[in-house]
């Protein structure tokens, strides 16, 4: 007999799995802690003050490298944590990440090559 408190006939433990968009009741998302988020926002932060700093000293052709390399990690960290693709288990989205990763180095070797191979007058 159904539940007359929940709504339109099913029960509360139906009702819970349609919400949270899981039908087998079980959950795969991993829920993130207030100390790890943190952690990872001072993280950000701090790269983000090594990018300022590094703009302001004069490094020559290294200042664009310390940048990147910068960004490149703040980019792995908002995906990794933010986006839970550290957490995911699906062997699609390790492909998909490291495909992207893999493109990501392509495109940065081919940038640094252009830059540093520029005649500067």
């Amino acid at each position: 007999m159904p539940d007359h408190n929940s709504a339109a006939g099913h029960t509360s433990e139906q009702t819970a799995g349609h919400v949270s968009g899981h039908s087998s009741g079980r959950s795969s998302e991993h829920i993130s802690t207030v100390n790890s988020s943190v952690a990872i926002w001072l993280a950000l932060l701090a790269g983000t003050g090594i990018t300022v700093a590094a703009a302001f000293i004069d490094l020559g052709p290294f200042n664009t490298i310390v940048a990147l390399t910068v960004a490149t990690i703040k980019a792995t960290l908002v995906v990794l944590f933010f986006m839970h693709v550290k957490y995911t288990h699906e062997k699609l989205t390790g492909l998909v990440v490291l495909s992207a990763i893999f493109w990501l180095f392509v495109l940065l070797a081919l940038s640094m090559a252009d830059y540093t191979t520029r005649l500067w007058r």
